[in-house]
């Protein structure tokens, strides 16, 4: 398991802090934003749960998210990570026109889940335009597993 893993483990021990889980995830790898959201079956939607650099504006849009709608909600539904290079220049849809007030470049959400089932998505992001590689998405989906047990266990 590499320093990062171990580092971010060690974060989640107990009845972890989510928000201070994403911090964590955050500095290990090298990222100004993040979001993590949990799926409530009753409102069908992706409810934020933790986050950083998101701006006030944008807060309220990134709440409450259906599958489908912005990266988190794609990554969701097709249940794998989505990942764009520069949110800035986006022009595949899969980003909301609004999210380029987050001022993000690369961004990546991965689906949190267990035993195929959604329970939420992890996203990340950095400033500066970055295509993640793929070692650090395998990182991230690891790290999505392990936010996935603590959910199921709790």
């Amino acid at each position: 398991m590499s320093n990062r893993l171990t580092t971010i483990s060690s974060a989640m021990q107990g009845y972890p802090d989510w928000q201070n889980v994403l911090e964590v995830i955050l500095k290990e790898f090298s990222c100004q934003t993040g979001t993590l959201h949990q799926w409530v079956d009753l409102h069908q939607m992706l409810e934020i749960i933790a986050h950083v650099g998101i701006p006030d504006e944008l807060r309220v849009k990134v709440e409450r998210i259906p599958l489908g709608k912005g990266i988190a909600g794609t990554a969701a539904e097709r249940m794998e990570p989505v990942q764009i290079c520069n949110l800035q220049t986006d022009r595949s849809g899969v980003a909301k026109p609004a999210a380029k007030k987050t001022k993000v470049g690369g961004s990546v959400a991965v689906p949190v889940e267990f035993g195929g089932l959604l329970m939420g998505t992890l996203g990340i992001g950095k400033l500066e335009a970055y295509d993640f590689s793929s070692e650090e998405i395998r990182d991230l989906q690891i790290v999505a597993g392990e936010i996935a047990e603590k959910w199921a266990d709790g």
